[in-house]
């Protein structure tokens, strides 16, 4: 059975230089001196900015969110082995909000490397499968361009493992996943027709193979199972563009918002909590997060972390 080691933490980074950090005004003086729990990266928006702008946008969003979370090496050290957990689920480009923004990815794997990693791997089981989806979003080009490996999964490489949960006892799951050191689960905030909203805890069902269907009668169980198994210790959400309708795949490009938001945490249901809310949703009512929180994997009630938030222009 799996059983991932927590590190403690390695360096931390320029996170503490003057100025850099924007704190919650609403923690308390003396938890500023903690590691953050949440880092929230907002882009105060222009009115229409042109796509490279977005793009980066993109990539300033997601490295002040990581500086504000105390930085990479907080999480991967040198010769580490990194696996980076999209959610490349679709057939469909990058602007429908259905997939994870490939700067957003391909600046974690540029941090990646710059912690020391060793090597740097990005894939996910795909809904319409990897050959179609991959290409279509947008991330495999700039995955590359920064050196790191896109992978197609192979059926032959999912494993049936003792999960331990209330609904999964046992389950096909990637074992390369599970081998890597560390794991950073990347979704993008969107709304699902099934589950009302697909953010972190979603994402990890593109860690499993099998008849992942069966899960839908009781979705929330499930999701916290293997949220449960893998042992988040890191999540970094994208919220550059936010799909609001029709989700998960999204029909129109009106359909989604550019939205200008990234997060990263290390408390999986409170950056649920906080994504939920970026659409327009009452975490209390989410019943992954409820039941989540119960078994321990967090809290809902984010703003009593230590909490790093920074408005970018």
């Amino acid at each position: 059975m799996y059983q991932p080691t927590r590190r403690q933490f390695l360096t931390q980074t320029a996170a503490a230089t003057a100025g850099l950090l924007s704190i919650s005004p609403r923690l308390p003086a003396q938890e500023s001196e903690k590691p953050a729990q949440l880092s929230i990266a907002r882009w105060k928006l222009p009115t229409e900015p042109p796509e490279e702008e977005i793009g980066r946008m993109a990539v300033r969003l997601t490295e002040q969110a990581l500086v504000n979370l105390g930085g990479m090496t907080r999480f991967v050290k040198r010769g580490d082995v990194v696996w980076i957990k999209p959610n490349i689920g679709f057939d469909r480009g990058p602007k429908f909000g259905a997939n994870s923004n490939p700067d957003v990815i391909a600046t974690l794997v540029r941090l990646c490397f710059d912690a020391g990693a060793k090597k740097v791997r990005v894939g996910d089981n795909s809904c319409y499968g990897s050959q179609k989806a991959y290409p279509a979003s947008g991330i495999e080009g700039p995955v590359k361009a920064v050196g790191g490996e896109i992978v197609y999964l192979e059926p032959a490489r999912f494993k049936l493992m003792k999960v331990g949960g209330e609904r999964i006892r046992e389950w096909l799951v990637s074992q390369d996943m599970i081998e890597s050191d560390v794991m950073i689960n990347a979704p993008i905030a969107k709304r699902h027709a099934m589950t009302n909203v697909s953010l972190c805890f979603k994402n990890y069902m593109g860690v499993v193979d099998g008849p992942r269907s069966e899960w839908h009668s009781d979705m929330p169980t499930c999701l916290t199972d293997i949220a449960a198994f893998m042992k988040p210790r890191i999540t970094v959400l994208d919220a550059v563009r936010t799909l609001l309708k029709n989700g998960p795949l999204g029909m129109a490009l009106s359909d989604t918002k550019l939205t200008g938001v990234v997060a990263a945490g290390t408390d999986i249901v409170g950056l649920e909590a906080f994504g939920a809310e970026l659409l327009g949703q009452d975490p209390s009512k989410g019943k992954t997060m409820a039941l989540a929180q119960q078994r321990g994997l967090g809290q809902i009630a984010y703003r009593n972390f230590p909490l790093r938030e920074q408005e970018l222009t």
